[in-house]
């Protein structure tokens, strides 16, 4: 079992900032910069948008170009440049080149990421600002570094996992911002995850598309995909700590899938407006592919999540929603169960309001008291395959209208 801490004490040779540059009032945190004091075997996934934001498209060319050679990496708010054409790419490069001259880099080492509002060119007076400042005051605050990237967060959201192996021991932790625009194909939001294991590049990637598919793939807020998505995996080798092929690598990927999932789950319980987080386990699915695609079809559902939001056990769209996945769906071998809380215990599923075509003979109240929960666990057997796959979502309420009516203005 994988105990993840719900705080970063230090991460050997990492050191990060979070500072106010201006772009936000009140002296909010609004700049964040993480560096490494050595190179970085680095790897990242990036949004399925084909909109893809400036500092998107610049992170993708260097990780591919220079994968095991980047130090740095850093974060704006307010402005996502995206769609902001030229000038905004070279924004972007400008960032980079800042932090670089001021961390005695190379500007391909360094990787930035921009959050906020689509269509808005950088004020590149304030960013100077911010990679001033930042750089300055490098440290181990990660707090302060988790709360500079957030837009519509109501709260930082950062954890670290400590691993000790009969090599030596190592540190795994992560920031991660995000509460709107979340749909599958990456998850709409930016996380920066840092080791100081020492890993090859393979292991690094492989790590990362695992972790990935298992953590922020399998979120759903809203259904929406943004245009400037993107999970960086770093890993130093400060620690000296060597990943072996075999179990040490299982060991690392498993302390690497609980902090992504832990972190992933945080952003769907920080959602805009979110006032239940759900899981939905769907089960005996012709594939897992066809799992998957079933349970981001009802996560993304609005008349489900407004269900949700009402507590009623509307099962009807659950199934309808299911059921136009585009994937082999047979209602009368299905089976739906609602359950409080976050987990199963044993083999209970809880109350059955679905089978073989048709609802239940279940109460009314009993559904109405689970679905009241803060915390719901759904439970979709398909009955015709051994296809598994567990999405965590929430529901939709009259605050994320409210948030998003006036996001811009």
């Amino acid at each position: 079992m994988v105990k993840v801490q719900e705080t970063i004490e230090s991460v050997s040779g990492f050191r990060v900032a979070g500072v106010h540059a201006g772009l936000k009032k009140d002296n909010a945190l609004d700049f964040a910069l993480i560096r490494s004091r050595v190179d970085c075997v680095t790897a990242g996934v990036f949004t399925t948008n084909k909109v893809k934001a400036a500092p998107v498209l610049l992170n993708m060319s260097r990780i591919a170009n220079n994968p095991e050679k980047i130090r740095a990496v850093a974060i704006n708010t307010v402005s996502a440049n995206a769609c902001t054409g030229w000038q905004g790419m070279d924004n972007a490069r400008k960032t980079s080149d800042m932090v670089a001259e001021h961390l005695d880099i190379d500007t391909e080492q360094v990787l930035v990421m921009s959050t906020g509002v689509i269509g808005t060119q950088l004020p590149m007076d304030k960013i100077a600002k911010g990679v001033e400042l930042s750089t300055e005051n490098l440290g181990r605050d990660w707090e302060a570094t988790a709360t500079a990237m957030m837009t519509t967060d109501t709260r930082p959201k950062y954890a670290s996992v400590k691993v000790i192996t009969a090599h030596g021991e190592y540190t795994i932790a992560g920031v991660v911002k995000g509460a709107g625009m979340i749909a599958p194909n990456m998850a709409t939001m930016l996380s920066v995850v840092v080791t100081d294991a020492k890993l090859t590049l393979e292991q690094v990637q492989t790590a990362l598309k695992t972790a990935n598919a298992q953590s922020y793939n399998q979120i759903v807020v809203d259904g929406d995909t943004s245009t400037n998505d993107m999970v960086v995996l770093m890993a130093n080798g400060m620690s000296t700590t060597s990943i072996d092929a075999g179990y040490d690598m299982q060991t690392f990927q498993n302390a690497l899938n609980a902090l992504t999932q832990y972190l992933a789950q945080a952003v769907v319980r920080d959602g805009e407006g979110v006032t239940k987080f759900v899981t939905l386990d769907i089960q005996g699915a012709d594939s897992d592919e066809s799992a998957e695609k079933i349970g981001h079809t009802i996560a993304s559902s609005i008349l489900t999540k407004s269900a949700f939001y009402g507590n009623d056990a509307n099962w009807g769209r659950i199934v309808a929603a299911a059921g136009r996945a585009g994937v082999d769906f047979e209602p009368l071998k299905t089976s739906l169960w609602i359950s409080p809380g976050e987990e199963l215990f044993e083999d209970d599923k809880g109350l059955l309001i679905f089978k073989s075509g048709t609802p239940t003979d279940y109460q009314e109240s009993d559904a109405l008291a689970i679905m009241s929960e803060d915390s719901i666990y759904i439970t979709l057997d398909c009955g015709i395959g051994d296809g598994q796959s567990t999405i965590w979502t929430c529901d939709i309420s009259h605050d994320y209208i409210s948030i998003n009516a006036d996001y811009r203005s």
